[in-house]
């Protein structure tokens, strides 16, 4: 895909976001949902890269719950935005944390 850099060397200098590892063996499946506009407004707390990969994810905060937000642009046209159930703040962040680790995707 066009503009969309696979190698981590390509990384241009103003790259600033978290780069994900390669998934772990026995990596776990998140259940992703379709954006269910369950809130007006949710506040991002931490983010992953979205200008080097096609897919990023944002920790999101909303209500007095977290969630994980995956926007994946692999597919031409608009972006599919999708995100996992809500949280309370602990679970939502070992979430998070194995999602960067490349234990959960």
């Amino acid at each position: 895909m066009s503009g969309w850099r696979s190698d981590p060397d390509e990384l241009p200098p103003s790259c600033l976001g978290l780069h994900l590892p390669p998934e772990q063996p026995d990596c776990v499946r998140l259940r992703w949902m379709p954006d269910t506009r369950r809130t007006t407004y949710a506040r991002v707390v931490e983010h992953t890269c979205d200008g080097c990969r096609a897919v990023s994810y944002e920790l999101c905060a909303a209500g007095g719950l977290m969630f994980i937000c995956r926007t994946d642009r692999t597919r031409s046209g608009k972006p599919e935005v999708r995100e996992t159930e809500r949280l309370i703040t602990n679970r939502a962040r070992e979430m998070w944390r194995d999602l960067l680790f490349g234990f959960a995707r």
